[in-house]
């Protein structure tokens, strides 16, 4: 039974019931949606040798081949994945989707890896490529200069090896299933 509120002040416990059994019974949407953005990546180069697509299963194959445990490889997959909707401020969208289904240091990973980028071309643009030092006291940054440096500024290789989005659908679809954080 649908919610008849037609304003939030005047709804009752009992359709706040119904409304988070139907959101909680919806869940695999998640993903769904999270796969359709995915693959949206695929129109999105931007100047790269390969489109972000190819990009984000490139980095998720290399930290899948690293031994990252189920949580950093869909990260990995998904760091990117703002840039479907805004290329400035993509790793904050990205973050923020993955937030409740992933712990808080693989969050901040994602939040904050364009700062650990920029040593490999923020100079380009003139502006300071230590952007990552200001993080290295935080408990995650040793995660974000593995990610960034050792998958995601190693991953735009039309010859690299990729495991096809199929392959890491299922570890998205459980990732995904559960909130966690």
């Amino acid at each position: 039974m649908a919610a008849t509120f037609t304003r939030m002040d005047e709804s009752t416990a009992e359709q706040w019931a119904v409304i988070g059994e139907e959101t909680r019974r919806n869940q695999p949407r998640v993903a769904d949606r999270v796969l359709m953005l995915l693959r949206s990546l695929a129109d999105v180069t931007d100047g790269f040798a390969t489109d972000q697509l190819t990009h984000c299963l490139q980095t998720a194959t290399l930290a899948q081949q690293a031994g990252a445990d189920d949580e950093v490889v869909v990260a990995s997959l998904c760091h990117d994945i703002g840039k479907a909707v805004s290329v400035p401020n993509h790793g904050a969208i990205a973050a923020e989707m993955l937030k409740p289904y992933v712990r808080p240091d693989v969050y901040r990973t994602i939040l904050h890896h364009q700062d650990f980028q920029g040593r490999h071309y923020y100079g380009y643009f003139g502006l300071p490529t230590d952007m990552r030092e200001q993080y290295r006291d935080e408990p995650w940054f040793g995660l974000c200069e593995q990610f960034t440096d050792e998958w995601d500024q190693i991953a735009f290789d039309p010859q690299g090896h990729t495991e096809p989005l199929e392959h890491f659908e299922p570890l998205v679809r459980e990732v995904f299933a559960r909130q966690r954080y």
